[in-house]
Formats: structure tokens, sequence, C-alpha cells
């Protein structure tokens, strides 16, 4: 059990319920995990399933590279239901393996593709460093233009809030499931 309790339908008002509806009837597919937490606050959840809706679904960004900038923010921040419930995504978005687990161990992955070592440097230098260096910065262009950049950076901030959000309200792992990362 989280921090906060997850209310039942009955429990919510007419606002609540018109954003459940909408989110699980929509692509995603479901109402969990942050949703649970962000209902209790229902202006903010409906602007920030906006925006995240957009940064997963619709960006430059193909799926591959979308959920491995979600991985390397999850693992920044140790949020293991980002990690659990976004790897099978990564794995269906055709990131490989290997990828995968050298994030999950902090490692910079070997063998990546051009547009995958970008997205991972530019992705790292912004988390630990706080900015990035001219060189990433072009080299992040180059891969994916300046709409994509400026897409790849509001992806990753807006995973920060959902990594923040599952961390500060203790949001568990569904159906028991076992915590993918090392703290």
């Amino acid at each position: 059990m989280g921090r906060l309790p997850i209310l039942t339908t009955e429990e919510m008002s007419e606002e609540q319920r018109n954003l459940q509806e909408r989110i699980a009837g929509g692509k995603r597919g479901g109402f969990r995990g942050p949703f649970n937490v962000w209902v209790h606050s229902p202006g903010f959840l409906d602007l920030l399933e906006q925006v995240g809706g957009y940064l997963r679904y619709e960006t430059v960004l193909s799926p591959r590279l979308s959920e491995m900038a979600i991985l390397i923010t999850a693992r920044f921040w140790t949020a293991q239901y980002e990690w659990f419930a976004h790897e099978p995504h990564a794995l269906k978005g055709g990131l490989d393996a290997g990828v995968i687990d050298a994030i999950r161990e902090k490692r910079r992955p070997e063998n990546m593709r051009p547009d995958e070592a970008a997205l991972h440097d530019f992705c790292t230098e912004l988390h630990s460093d706080h900015a990035v260096s001219d060189a990433t910065y072009r080299a992040a262009v180059e891969q994916f233009g300046e709409k994509g950049v400026v897409d790849l950076t509001g992806l990753i901030g807006h995973y920060t809030t959902v990594s923040m959000t599952l961390n500060a309200f203790e949001v568990p792992l569904p159906d028991g499931g076992k915590p993918p990362l090392s703290v």
C-alpha cells in the first residue's frame, strides 16, 4: 500500500471519474501507477496526462528511443514502478536487451546505434550535470532535430515528475512484483 489510498469509483468525484474513464479508455489502456496519486488533484492530473500523452505517443522519437529515455530517467531516480512498467515497452519498441541491462546496471551501453548513443549521452548528462555540453547538444540535434531535442527534454522532465511521484508516494509494484532495480 502506498501513502495515498487508491480511490474507488464510488469515492471519486464526477470530475475524477471522468478523468479515470478518459485515461483508462485511451491509448494507455488503464488507470494505474502515478494516476492513482494524481487523481487526488484532478486539475493537475488533467493537464499532466495531456502533456504525458503527447510526449509518449506523438513526438518525433520512435518508441525505442522514447522508452530508452524513460528507462534512463527511471534508473536515475531508482523509480522501481516506472522501470517495471516501461521495460516491456522498451523491448516491444525494439530496444536491445543488452542496452536495457546496461542502463539497469548504471553502465554506458556498448554497441548502441548512433541515435541511441546521442540520446543516452544527452539524458545522462542532463540528469547528472543538470546541463549538457555543446558537443552532446550538437549530437542530439544532429540525430533528432531541434524539435526532437525539445521533445526529448520534455519527455525526461515529465518522467522525472512521474518518478518523483512514484517514489514520494511509495506506489507499490503491481501484483507483488519484485523491485527490478538495485538501490
